[in-house]
């Protein structure tokens, strides 16, 4: 059920919505004819060399709306979506699908999440709970501590055992030996800052010089909540405001992100076990980073909930996935989804007004009948659908599933994104979130922001640019019966729309910097797989000293002023398997190494079955992957840096071998 309480002013009926829409719409239809000759000039003098998107704004084109008719066209968009959810939502309006969790369990979901529920349960050793908060920074473990302190508190109203402090745990003699000296990094991490501060003065002064807009640094070395303490002890971190929103598509800086010498680590180079380790060191330090902007979020839990009889809409993404898997092999994304978008991609991104103009509801119920029946099938004909009904199907597709996309219990989380008003505050936040959504959630949002964008691309074909397209995507990522949204209960009508659409923009636009994993997350992984695998060491101090000196010994780093070394690669592709040395310098990446592998495939005898297709020469897509040691498995960056990451993992193997999307294929 929707808790949206909507003013009676600002709920119009069906006929007047559909009579200012069809107002509206007038605005963008102009003979092209009459302003050729301004189109032309226009052409010449626009620059968006700043935006990687190439996003413009309807205002710099003559022959689009202007910025009043834009607004008004884009609300009516935004309160038409609206009433079209909450009149689907109408026959279910009865059934409360979540209920926001009582005093104390909201903290013990939390713990368990984070993976810290030994310290509620006590059923593992002092040294496995030690093992779990020893990457954690000083800011990170004073949020676990404010947790601790608040699920006490709640059990001594219940009259339960209180849970241990976190303080008792380190205080053992156990953990003690166990624990890094992790929360006395603070000097480093001021140091890292200082250092990322310099280069982004250097980097603003040339631009003002130069006239242009500033670019905005984005620091992945250090945790996001110490750079928003040590902003916040120098008096530099801006005020939340939440009418604070700039709608002008052009207003969104450039996002660089210093280049790291280890590379990149998107979120599908990790194994589902590091992941799962990223998740829970993501989330507490979310919750810490929003403990010092003052964003109270409150998570829903979501109830069990009657699944429809169909097999595509109405159907949670976890079970449409798996069982799409059966169908093909590895696949990330339901396979209707992927049809569907496919059929956007090639006939409705020049359409105008997609997305926006609503398709026949008369035919859309007709064609979902349809897909449910015949999809599997593969009888379905899409050669009669408008690009605009399918636009309905993928909107509908994504409202009807049982939970929100964006998960019920991280929804209000990406709403309250709306409160913050630094930008880099923001996509700290949305970073993190994007890293504890479920895979299967991921990947969606993943696949619907890459057709959006493409939909931005198209705009002067299509007459959608960012801000446009936004505004009718929030509504539906953003309300969903199964949770109450904050979106549509505060704010006038204009704030509520602006402010949701502000989060999808930011989504757009910044989603392939969203989709990484920080490298300070990465480093507490591996830190983490260290202290684990090193975790037996501690229980007595000779065999400690014994085999901190055997593992010293083994480990034989090299000197980062020593001569080149050699390094063993091995070589699995499928039942093709051997090993190639491979020269090591300071300066050898990754590519370095890919390219002799395809010097060496080529030449081989045993692999010429591989490479010849048809007469030609092709390569299998493979990638390098480190294997083992402080990491179970991740898939190299081309640019990284292989004698710094021998540096950070001598434990470790690389493998090269088919990437994993190409596996099964």
């Amino acid at each position: 059920m929707y808790c949206m309480d909507i003013k009676p002013r600002l709920v119009r009926s069906k006929p007047v919505l559909h009579r200012n829409l069809c107002r509206a719409r007038r605005f963008v239809h102009h003979p092209h004819e009459q302003h050729s000759t301004r189109q032309t000039q226009t052409k010449t003098t626009r620059d968006c060399s700043l935006t990687a998107m190439n996003v413009e704004s309807w205002t710099d084109s003559p022959d689009l709306p202007t910025p009043q008719q834009h607004d008004r066209l884009c609300l009516e968009s935004f309160w038409s979506e609206v009433e079209t959810i909450r009149s689907d939502s109408e026959p279910d309006s009865s059934r409360r699908d979540s209920r926001q969790s009582e005093d104390g369990e909201q903290e013990e979901l939390w713990l368990q999440d984070a993976g810290l529920s030994p310290l509620v349960t006590g059923e593992e050793e002092d040294v496995d709970k030690a093992v779990l908060l020893s990457t954690l920074t000083k800011t990170q473990a004073a949020a676990v501590q404010r947790r601790i302190d608040s699920y006490t508190c709640s059990l001594r109203k219940r009259n339960k055992t209180p849970a241990r402090h976190v303080r008792d745990v380190f205080a053992s003699p156990i953990a003690q030996s166990a624990v890094p000296e992790t929360h006395n990094s603070e000097p480093d991490t001021h140091r890292n800052m200082e250092s990322v501060t310099k280069t982004q003065r250097s980097a603003v002064s040339g631009q003002e010089t130069q006239g242009l807009q500033m670019d905005e640094i984005f620091i992945t070395d250090v945790a996001y909540c110490e750079q928003a303490a040590i902003l916040l002890k120098q008096a530099k971190l801006p005020q939340n405001n939440s009418s604070q929103c700039r709608r002008d598509d052009g207003a969104l800086p450039r996002v660089i992100c210093p280049q790291c010498r280890l590379g990149v680590t998107r979120v599908l180079d990790l194994s589902q076990q590091d992941m799962k380790k990223v998740r829970q060191l993501a989330l507490i330090d979310m919750t810490a980073l929003c403990d010092l902007l003052g964003l109270e979020v409150k998570r829903h839990k979501t109830c069990k909930r009657k699944i429809p009889e169909s097999c595509l809409f109405g159907v949670p993404l976890a079970s449409l996935v798996e069982s799409d898997q059966k169908i093909k092999p590895n696949t990330q994304i339901p396979l209707f989804l992927q049809t569907l978008l496919s059929f956007l991609e090639k006939k409705g991104l020049d359409s105008e007004g997609i997305l926006r103009v609503p398709g026949s509801q008369s035919r859309i119920k007709v064609l979902q009948q349809k897909l449910e029946n015949s999809f599997y099938r593969h009888s379905f004909s899409w050669d009669e659908v408008s690009p605009n009904d399918a636009a309905a199907l993928l909107k509908k597709f994504i409202r009807e599933l049982p939970a929100p996309l964006l998960t019920a219990e991280h929804l209000n989380s990406f709403s309250a994104v709306r409160d913050i008003a630094d930008l880099k505050q923001k996509l700290h936040v949305l970073n993190l979130l994007v890293l504890l959504l479920p895979e299967p959630n991921r990947n969606t949002l993943k696949a619907l922001l890459e057709f959006l964008s493409k939909v931005v691309l198209s705009e002067r074909r299509n007459r959608m640019n960012l801000w446009a397209v936004s505004t009718i995507m929030a509504p539906n990522l953003f309300l969903h019966k199964a949770v109450p949204s904050k979106l549509a209960v505060d704010g006038p009508e204009k704030g509520q729309a602006e402010r949701a659409a502000d989060i999808m923009r930011l989504l757009i636009r910044y989603q392939d910097l969203l989709w990484t994993v920080p490298n300070f997350l990465l480093s507490q992984v591996r830190k983490l797989n260290e202290n684990s695998s090193r975790r037996y060491q501690f229980y007595d101090k000779r065999i400690k000293h014994l085999l901190r000196k055997i593992h010293a010994d083994s480990r034989d780093k090299p000197d980062k002023n020593s001569g080149e070394q050699c390094r063993t690669v091995k070589i699995q592709l499928g039942e093709l398997s051997f090993s190639m040395e491979f020269r090591l310098t300071i300066n050898s990446r990754a590519s370095d190494l890919m390219s002799q592998f395809y010097k060496e495939l080529h030449a081989s005898d045993n692999s010429r079955g591989l490479l010849k297709r048809n007469g030609s020469t092709t390569y299998p897509d493979c990638a390098i992957y480190e294997v083992g040691g402080n990491i179970g498995e991740h898939c190299l960056d081309p640019e990284t840096h292989l004698f710094d990451l021998y540096n950070n993992n001598p434990g470790g193997e690389w493998i090269i071998k088919l990437r994993s999307s190409s596996r099964g294929q």
